[in-house]
């Protein structure tokens, strides 16, 4: 749970001037949620709660908030379960919340499409900028409705950042907030490795420590979908050591 010692109320300079967002707070721990529905309430957020994984699915893709904040120990269905049944339709950020720090559940979660986690219990701080990293990634761009100058193309595939849109021979890709920020990271830098402490920084906002398995799991994810999309070239590849990279199509 959150660090009961920190006075919610005393976070109102962190508060950002924007269009006042939705959160959807997933959690069975009523405690919990009502903190966290004061806190990001009092942060400037427009929030709303339930308590059953089941119940949320169908909440989360009738009301499109603009985030979603997921425990995955939940009853009726747990949050594995949430976000497969939500992620072909839903594509807005997740952050999970996991009491435990098992990479096995880490894990899982990030396969089945959460864009980020925070261990409980978490500092408010943290819990905040994690938020706020996420929608200010899925924010960037989603104004712009028309083409996009800020747009690589490589062979078939095309990474367009003013959009936020991926596309393989001209059909889009769904990907999550942060699939798809590895993807812009690895293709601006195309034919170079990009370290993992570089996606580190650029996707989650924090440093890497050596252990953590998110970016791997955000790159797997992407490489999966831009083959079931019909991309073979160019391709991602791990570097030992050093990161991955997006290889260059080959030439005819």
């Amino acid at each position: 749970m959150l660090h009961v010692g920190y006075t919610l109320h005393s976070y109102d300079g962190l508060r950002e001037d924007l269009v006042e967002q939705s959160i959807l707070i997933v959690e069975d721990d009523q405690r919990l949620a009502d903190l966290l529905t004061e806190y990001l309430t009092s942060s400037g957020f427009r929030v709303g709660h339930v308590a059953r994984g089941d119940i949320a699915s169908a909440r989360i893709l009738s009301d499109l908030p603009d985030l979603v904040v997921l425990d995955l120990m939940l009853p009726g269905l747990n949050g594995v379960g949430v976000l497969q049944a939500i992620r072909p339709r839903y594509t807005g950020p997740v952050l999970m919340l996991t009491a435990q720090r098992d990479d096995i559940e880490q894990v899982g979660g990030l396969e089945a499409g959460a864009d980020d986690y925070v261990v409980k219990p978490c500092k408010p701080r943290v819990l905040l900028a994690r938020i706020r990293a996420l929608l200010r990634r899925a924010g960037e761009g989603a104004e712009r409705a028309g083409p996009s100058d800020d747009a690589l193309q490589l062979g078939l595939l095309t990474v367009d950042r003013g959009r936020r849109e991926v596309r393989v021979d001209g059909t889009a890709v769904q990907l999550t907030s942060s699939e798809f920020e590895v993807a812009w990271s690895l293709a601006s830098r195309c034919g170079s490795v990009v370290s993992r402490e570089q996606l580190f920084l650029e996707v989650r906002g924090v440093s890497y420590d050596g252990l953590d398995r998110t970016i791997d799991v955000h790159v797997s994810r992407l490489r999966r979908k831009l083959t079931r999309a019909g991309l073979e070239e160019p391709r991602i590849v791990g570097v030992r050591g050093e990161g991955y990279q997006l290889t260059l199509p080959r030439a005819d």
